[in-house]
């Protein structure tokens, strides 16, 4: 779909090298679409140690006519599928874990922790550099090509800083425009999720660190909306207490995650100042086919609450901290389930879209395919921002791939020029 909307490089057959190279996953060696010996393992846990509302949702799920999928990130399937997470002996891999670490000692790497990007410098419409705050002093930072990795939040807000951005509202924070750039910050998404609370039978109740919250999830296709295939996604979570700290919503949920969503938002600066957080406005839900496969998605776990497999578990089952009780919820009028939802959904922080990929050409969007920004030589963002449209997954295995798209992209050209 990226490369169908005019990002060329971006095509599925393209970067699925790149999912592979990054991956380490022993249990889908038989898979051509896998990867191993990768910086990232990939972790699948086995289903006899699986948490009460895995077990309970698998089993719910399959009878109300969900398959078993083995492989949650296969190109093609849905259904019922272990969560795999990139973790090993129950310690999370990060990218510093995979990456980073590994390169601490390469001459030709410096790296500046507690380091506050304030803003990009631009000189004669070149980007030469940035300017960082590091422990209350000021630091200029100048190379050839200056990459932003900042996220979906503090890329845009940088740029905008930088006087890269929508004019007025640069001008009503003081801020010189350097070029005028109305999309960035705009094109904001991310994934809703509505939790339904499973109250939970105290003989089920899990805690701690090593109990792992999720192992279980299903996808599948709506068939509302325009949802495209594999739109939405059930998530068990087995408890929401962190290291034993009690909350109000501490029992397990099934939570309701909208993995195709058509409403936008925006993120704006609060101040010229770097350490003013910007201001984000998710807008969620706000389209109505968003609304009607959340909607939808409420009545469907519905059913699958009234099997025995979930029923067995708890002495209950509520719409997120609303108090009414899911049965209710799900028979009420649509104008007032959607009330409710609206109330409480929030969101799986998957942030992304902010300095949009569009084609070369295209006036619109904050980045072109080779990930430079617009109009200013020496600058690209490379992270969750920059993606065009959804990403129907969990965001962080596509941000690595984009990491690893440049850097296949600088590495050429350092041959090259050499």
């Amino acid at each position: 779909a990226w490369a169908a909307a005019g990002c060329e490089g971006w095509s599925a057959s393209e970067v699925l090298p790149l999912f592979a190279r990054m991956e380490h996953d022993p249990e889908m060696a038989h898979a051509n679409h896998h990867g191993q010996g990768g910086p990232l393992p990939i972790y699948r846990a086995p289903q006899k140690s699986w948490g009460p509302i895995d077990r309970a949702l698998r089993d719910a799920a399959l009878a109300c006519g969900h398959p078993w999928n083995p492989d949650l990130n296969a190109p093609d399937g849905e259904g019922v599928s272990c969560y795999p997470i990139n973790s090993r002996d129950l310690e999370r891999v990060t990218t510093n874990d995979g990456y980073l670490e590994p390169a601490r000692g390469r001459a030709n790497l410096t790296i500046v922790g507690g380091a506050l990007v304030d803003r990009v410098l631009i000189e004669q419409g070149r980007a030469t550099g940035v300017l960082a705050r590091i422990g209350g002093e000021t630091r200029v930072f100048r190379g050839r090509e200056t990459v932003l990795c900042a996220g979906a939040v503090h890329s845009p807000a940088i740029l905008m800083r930088s006087g890269l951005g929508p004019s007025m509202q640069l001008r009503a924070h003081g801020i010189p425009v350097a070029r005028e750039m109305p999309d960035v910050g705009r094109n904001f998404m991310d994934h809703p999720m509505l939790r339904i609370r499973v109250l939970l039978k105290p003989e089920h109740e899990m805690a701690g660190r090593d109990a792992r919250h999720t192992n279980c999830c299903v996808t599948y296709s709506s068939g509302l909306g325009e949802g495209g295939v594999r739109d939405m996604i059930l998530i068990g979570f087995n408890h929401r207490n962190i290291d034993g700290v009690e909350t109000p919503d501490a029992g397990g949920a099934v939570g309701i995650g909208l993995f195709d969503a058509f409403s936008r938002g925006e993120v704006t600066l609060t101040s010229a100042d770097p350490q003013a957080d910007p201001q984000v406005e998710e807008n969620m839900l706000s389209d109505p086919r968003d609304l009607l496969r959340m909607r939808d998605g409420v009545r469907r776990v519905r059913e699958m609450a009234r099997d025995p497999a979930l029923r067995g578990i708890a002495t209950g089952f509520e719409l997120a901290e609303s108090g009414v009780d899911l049965e209710t919820a799900a028979d009420l009028p649509d104008a007032e389930l959607d009330a409710l939802i609206l109330a409480h959904v929030g969101d799986i922080q998957h942030a992304a879209g902010t300095c949009r990929m569009s084609a070369f050409r295209d006036p619109q969007g904050v980045v072109n395919p080779d990930l430079t920004v617009k109009g200013v030589p020496g600058l690209r963002v490379a992270d969750a921002s920059v993606m065009p449209m959804d990403c129907r997954a969990n965001t962080h295995m596509t941000c690595v791939m984009i990491g690893e798209w440049l850097a296949d992209r600088l590495k050429a050209a350092g041959r090259a020029a050499a």
